[in-house]
């Protein structure tokens, strides 16, 4: 499983997705810059470029026409994938840390950072039309998050619900239609920030990574946690595999603190886990700093991961990925 090294980021990665249909790999880092790489080779086809600020987050429609991206700038931009044009750009009053597309491309969220005596907030648009669309500015509604801010977010399946995870441990759920809020669940040790949020390919159930060394599979309706995943590492992303009940984290020290520890000490390994039985599998080495981002390939062939090192590892699975049996 030798991976394709991806080298178009001067600094950390912060968030990298496929397109729905895998082809393409899009990656944003803190140089303010939006990569788009083929997948299959690595070839870089362009970039992004308008963001003032750090890069947190993207996400791509469903056809692959449209990219939307948030960043330390306090803005949430909408982006023509093939001419690389912005088309659209909402403002706020502080950075946007995640962004998403729903089910069916109408609607967009934007998670935004409580700071400078600003709440945290989840703020849902209608995806404008074109770019004269003056009333897609206005949200159709926003949740202000209540004990603790959220760091990230998620649509649920039908987009029914939409799902928050926050810096204190807890996840909660909305409406996904009034934004009305349902219920909160502490899943995580009290206090320990969730640091990633991501689905099941048809959306019923969701991982999070958090800093307490754990990830947690919850379902959706019922908000009860059916799996977890015991590290020996704060984690700061995971995965769901499509292909093969697996899921794969990353994570690893610090990044303040890796200067004085090797490179096996700080652990920036990503971990392979069987969903069901909670156990680890394997690992694979490569970064030289913690894993900040991981994304399976749609269609379960192969994962991404981007480091604290400024590099893209794309791997696609062998033979032998696919030809796994677990032994009780």
């Amino acid at each position: 499983m030798r991976p394709i090294i991806l080298q178009g980021h001067e600094r950390p990665l912060t968030q990298i997705k496929y397109n729905h249909d895998g082809d393409l790999l899009f990656s944003c880092a803190k140089d303010k810059v939006i990569n788009v790489w083929f997948s299959h080779n690595g070839e870089r086809l362009g970039t992004y470029e308008g963001h003032t600020g750090a890069i947190w987050t993207c996400d791509i429609s469903k056809n692959s026409s449209l990219m939307a991206s948030g960043a330390a700038d306090n803005t949430m931009r909408l982006w023509d994938v093939k001419s690389g044009k912005e088309l659209f750009k909402w403002e706020f009053p502080t950075a946007v840390k995640r962004v998403e597309f729903n089910e069916d491309d109408s609607r967009i969220f934007a998670v935004t950072e409580q700071r400078m005596g600003f709440s945290g907030t989840v703020t849902v648009f209608r995806v404008p039309s074109s770019a004269n669309d003056v009333a897609a500015e206005t949200p159709l509604y926003v949740i202000t998050t209540r004990e603790s801010k959220a760091t990230v977010a998620g649509w649920s399946y039908l987009s029914k619900y939409l799902i928050t995870g926050h810096d204190d441990g807890s996840v909660s759920r909305y409406d996904a239609n009034t934004g009305e809020f349902l219920e909160s669940k502490q899943i995580h040790n009290v206090g320990a920030s969730i640091t990633d949020l991501q689905f099941s390919p048809d959306r019923t159930y969701f991982v999070t990574a958090c800093k307490d060394t754990t990830a947690k599979l919850t379902d959706v309706d019922s908000f009860d946690v059916i799996k977890t995943y015991l590290t020996d590492t704060p984690l700061n992303t995971s995965s769901i595999t499509p292909v093969q009940d697996f899921i794969v984290l990353g994570g690893g020290q610090e990044a303040r603190d890796v200067t004085t520890t090797a490179t096996r000490q700080g652990k920036f390994e990503t971990r392979f886990y069987h969903a069901i039985l909670e156990e680890e599998l394997g690992r694979v080495k490569g970064h030289f700093g913690p894993i900040n981002t991981i994304a399976v390939h749609p269609k379960g062939t192969g994962y991404a991961s981007g480091g604290e090192d400024g590099y893209v590892r794309v791997h696609a699975f062998d033979k032998n990925y696919f030809d796994f049996k677990y032994t009780l």
